[in-house]
């Protein structure tokens, strides 16, 4: 298949499309900017030229803001317009291509579900309620140029891609090398995962299977709370992980995105993909941190 992928240069993107190459399939990168020999576009600006891609049988979609930053009000803006400007805009020009692909995958998140406590999500659940709740919503109802043209549609709702190359892990590692780890908060929150191998399975998954659409819970089916994920990280490296992050310290810190990303419970099953019994290599997190890490 001829693939185009956006987010290509991200930890994702860039795991997903040496795969898919490796798989047969040729990877056409959707480059941010203007000119050059493939396909272009500038989103903040409503721009975009498929022509170069030539006959494009699949579009993978992973582009947007990243949200591990203090969530200013320009930063949220550039967060939403990233994700919902940028999906319209380029489900728009699919749907007037001349031949559109068969199938559209977009990156979404757990996200979609708010703060839901204990209580346990697949993907019939209700959204919740917040920022990135109602940017998920938005998110994915931005594909909807793409749905009426006859694209089949999926919904990545990505849990916390573990990968020591880059991500939420990359972000906590030094802290925890140096014995300086912690539960954050009360630990009680639930997080739902998935490891990097496995979440490139899922996105061949869905860029195959004709049966496949809407939304897509990208989790391993073994969520842990933030207690267990920090004392397993901790095994993973051999030092203690005993120093907590109060609650009010990252929410002084992190403000809004502290609350919704990091204090945030959402304890995501992946519902289609064990119907489909895909076969995760990494259902548990202690062998998924083990693998990462290189261990």
């Amino acid at each position: 298949m001829n693939i185009l992928v956006t987010g290509a240069s991200g930890l994702v993107g860039r795991a997903a499309s040496v795969a898919l190459a490796a798989g047969g399939h040729r990877v056409i990168p959707l480059r941010r900017g203007a000119g050059g020999a493939g396909p272009t576009w500038q989103p903040e600006k409503c721009e975009i030229n498929l022509a170069p891609a030539g006959p494009i049988d699949a579009v993978l979609h992973l582009a947007g803001e990243g949200i591990a930053q203090r969530w200013t009000a320009a930063v949220k803006r550039r967060i939403r317009d990233s994700r919902v400007q940028g999906t319209r805009l380029l489900c728009e020009a699919l749907a007037k291509l001349p031949q559109p692909p068969k199938a559209l995958v977009c990156a979404s998140a757990t996200g979609f579900y708010g703060s839901r406590g204990e209580e346990w999500l697949d993907e019939s659940s209700a959204p919740g309620t917040g920022f990135l709740a109602d940017i998920c919503q938005e998110w994915e109802a931005a594909a909807a140029p793409a749905l009426k043209a006859g694209i089949r549609v999926v919904h990545l709702r990505f849990g916390i891609v573990l990968a020591k190359e880059g991500g939420a892990l990359a972000k906590i590692l030094p802290a925890f090398k140096l014995g300086l780890g912690g539960r954050l908060g009360d630990g009680r929150a639930w997080w739902s995962w998935i490891a990097i191998g496995d979440l490139v399975k899922v996105i061949h998954l869905a860029l195959t299977d004709d049966s496949l659409s809407g939304p897509v819970n990208a989790v391993a089916p073994n969520p842990v709370t933030n207690a267990e994920f920090t004392r397993a990280l901790g095994r993973a490296l051999r030092r203690p992980a005993i120093l907590p992050v109060p609650r009010f310290v990252i929410e002084t810190v992190f403000g809004e995105m502290g609350r919704e990303a990091l204090l945030a419970s959402a304890r995501v099953r992946p519902g289609l993909l064990m119907e489909r019994r895909i076969g995760f290599r990494f259902p548990m997190l202690e062998a998924a941190l083990h693998n990462a890490l290189g261990g």
